[in-house]
């Protein structure tokens, strides 16, 4: 490969090939309560994955907490040796927000008041009918030689400063140092709006280059790899990177090429694999199941209700943060309680007497309730064990029974997911919705 070295890593029993960029990168986050534990860092994981499927690769990351004497540290250990740099907070206006000013400091660059900036704030403000801070003023303040980054989904702006030459490099070579603001809502598109184009300007890709993840549910991680690894292994063999990743309820397949066909490479490979494992793909990339669902349903012009008892309204949830969903999804019930899902859906008492709620008679006639109440084209229905209690060696935690109301008659099925609460119910939530896109009435 031209331009970087490849070796084997492992997780868990998978190995899969890494590439790593010649362009040597580091991330620093900033923030005391990253390192407390009552802020979860998602920067690793997001900024890692945006890079890498753009043909770069972090080579370091660390956390340091807000104190100056960490973060110039931090900093000045990555300018020794590092191309391109992101730290991520501390741009704010509160007191414990010193990125800005440690950096500068750090570079011997003069803070100078940016009015554009200060208008973009006042802007943000007024805007919402709301008062101008006066501490957001500091939030101007930018570096000398300085880029602004604008932020349009809030008010600290990132900041780009080219150290070149770098001082702390012992050749003296040119170091890029981007500054980006903490919360994700934020971080994220101002990464891929206005830091892409400046990676790409100073360090362009040393060849071609394609990434392409496929994103599966239903399927196990073993058992995807039994299917597709042997008729991709010609494709590996020649170069391409083959990736596993296993989530909760989701398995990702990646496939990178570099060189000339790598465009073609990757469409082979995804082309191969829908041809094997087509039925639990559900979307590719950054795709989410709930997406790839009311999609279909509007394509189809058919429209949704769901009636929850253990998921306690996770699928509405998921659904509803999806953009368009409400030109697909009618109503969502949930009826934890045998008197709701009597008076609400319809179900018979019998029904519930003789089988009791976590039961397929349940599900069924809490899908087709919800369906009849509602006036959708389709229902899907959910009742379980969470837990920790409440099972029986007949139903152990973690029992589900779905069901899936639709035009041509009720489908149901039965799952075993005996894990902690959170995890049952994303769990859940995902076969309830997955059998929304198999279900062969649901096709177009």
């Amino acid at each position: 490969m031209n331009g970087g070295t490849s070796f084997t890593g492992l997780t868990g029993k998978n190995r899969f090939p890494v590439y790593v960029s010649p362009v040597t990168m580091e991330l620093i986050n900033t923030g005391s309560e990253l390192l407390l534990g009552r802020v979860l860092n998602t920067h690793l994981q997001w900024l890692g994955r945006q890079l890498t499927d753009r043909g770069y690769t972090l080579k370091r990351q660390v956390a340091v907490p807000d104190g100056g004497r960490d973060i110039q540290a931090a900093v000045r250990e990555a300018l020794g040796r590092a191309d391109f740099i992101i730290t991520t907070g501390g741009l704010g206006p509160t007191s414990d927000d010193l990125t800005r000013e440690l950096i500068a400091g750090l570079l011997g660059r003069a803070l100078h008041h940016d009015a554009t900036v200060e208008h973009a704030i006042r802007h943000y403000f007024e805007s919402r009918g709301r008062p101008v801070p006066a501490r957001t003023k500091v939030e101007a303040q930018v570096p000398e030689g300085a880029r602004v980054l604008p932020n349009r989904q809030g008010t600290a702006p990132g900041l780009v400063l080219v150290v070149d030459p770098n001082p702390f490099r012992p050749d003296g070579r040119r170091s890029v140092l981007v500054m980006l603001p903490g919360p994700p809502r934020e971080l994220r598109p101002m990464f891929t709006q206005e830091v892409v184009p400046v990676l790409t300007e100073y360090f362009p890709p040393a060849e071609p280059f394609a990434c392409r993840t496929l994103r599966t549910t239903g399927l196990g991680e073993s058992f995807i790899e039994e299917r597709i690894d042997g008729p991709l292994a010609p494709l590996v063999q020649s170069g391409m990177d083959l990736g596993y990743c296993a989530k909760v309820g989701e398995v990702e397949v990646r496939f990178v090429a570099r060189g000339p066909q790598a465009v073609t490479t990757v469409a082979t490979a995804e082309a191969i694999t829908r041809g094997l494992i087509g039925e639990f793909i559900f979307g590719t990339d950054d795709d989410t199941l709930e997406g790839a669902v009311l999609q279909r349903f509007t394509q189809q012009k058919q429209t949704l209700a769901l009636a929850e008892s253990c998921t306690g309204g996770h699928i509405a949830n998921r659904l509803t943060n999806v953009p368009g969903a409400s030109a697909v999804l009618l109503a969502g019930y949930v009826t934890y309680a045998n008197e709701a899902k009597i008076r609400t859906l319809g179900v018979r008492p019998e029904t519930l007497r003789d089988h009791g709620a976590v039961s397929e008679a349940t599900a069924r006639e809490m899908a087709e309730g919800a369906r009849r109440i509602s006036g959708a084209d389709w229902a899907v229905a959910v009742t379980g064990i969470a837990g920790p209690d409440g099972g029986t060696p007949e139903k152990p935690v973690g029992t589900v029974f779905l069901a899936w109301a639709g035009p041509h008659g009720t489908t149901s099925a039965r799952q075993l997911n005996p894990f902690d609460r959170e995890t049952f119910k994303f769990l859940t939530a995902q076969q309830g919705l997955h059998g929304l896109l198999t279900a062969p009435t649901a096709r177009p």
